[in-house]
């Protein structure tokens, strides 16, 4: 099976799941593979309880019930992308645009070499690691390590190694990674609306999405971008 049809399985699937799980599904799922990563980037994805709640200014009541369902979903996730097209994902990572409506679920594939495509170089590359650099040690400290690829001209994959301070790593121990999490999400987003990405991405960025492991102390960050006329030729296959 080409990719092109695993994408579209996969947007089915993926749109029909949450639907059932959460009572109303995405209007769209653009899935996007190029190893060891694949995203699918929801659109359009927001109950009638949920508005409700975010009227109430309830958001992170929002997040805290969509986290609960996504820790059962994402095992039957990496099931089905075994079962189904043989992809063998390891960790699978997902994060919220409440307010866009939107949302993304990263999958890191099992590769041989799961670094070669992030060390692929494309314009202004060192700059955004550094101002990722700089956003990281405004929230807790430099990483040790950035690194990032495109998937395609409108997907942007941004990997950090090492970034937890000591005080997370000890309320991660003490049983407080959901709030941590909660926390960090709303923080490390608003520092990087604030950094001058469209600029060195030279496209507007239409979404940001975050999400750690924070026993690996690893963290992906996505940027959903709307290209310009003149930006060069990456792969596009959502």
């Amino acid at each position: 099976m080409n990719k092109r049809s695993i994408q579209a399985e996969m947007s089915s699937y993926v749109g029909k799941l949450l639907r059932d799980n959460f009572g109303k599904g995405p209007s769209s799922v653009y899935v996007s593979i190029k190893e060891p990563f694949i995203t699918m980037h929801l659109r359009e994805f927001l109950s009638p309880m949920e508005r409700v709640l975010m009227a109430q200014n309830k958001d992170m009541k929002v997040e805290e019930i969509r986290d609960l369902l996504m820790n059962e979903l994402l095992p039957e996730i990496k099931a089905t992308l075994l079962a189904t097209h043989n992809l063998k994902v390891s960790e699978l990572y997902y994060d919220w645009s409440l307010h866009n409506r939107s949302g993304i679920i990263i999958g890191v594939m099992d590769s041989t070499d799961q670094t070669a495509d992030l060390l692929e170089e494309y314009p202004n590359k060192a700059a955004i690691h550094r101002e990722i650099e700089q956003v990281s040690k405004q929230a807790e400290k430099l990483p040790d390590a950035v690194n990032s690829c495109y998937l395609n001209d409108r997907t942007l994959v941004v990997k950090r190694e090492g970034i937890l301070v000591r005080i997370e790593k000890e309320l991660i121990r003490a049983g407080f990674k959901e709030p941590l999490k909660l926390t960090k999400r709303h923080l490390e987003k608003s520092l990087l609306e604030t950094g001058d990405f469209n600029d060195m991405l030279n496209a507007e960025i239409m979404d940001i999405f975050v999400d750690w492991d924070f026993i690996e102390d690893i963290s992906y960050i996505v940027f959903i971008l709307k290209p310009t006329e003149n930006q060069g030729s990456n792969d596009s296959d959502n």
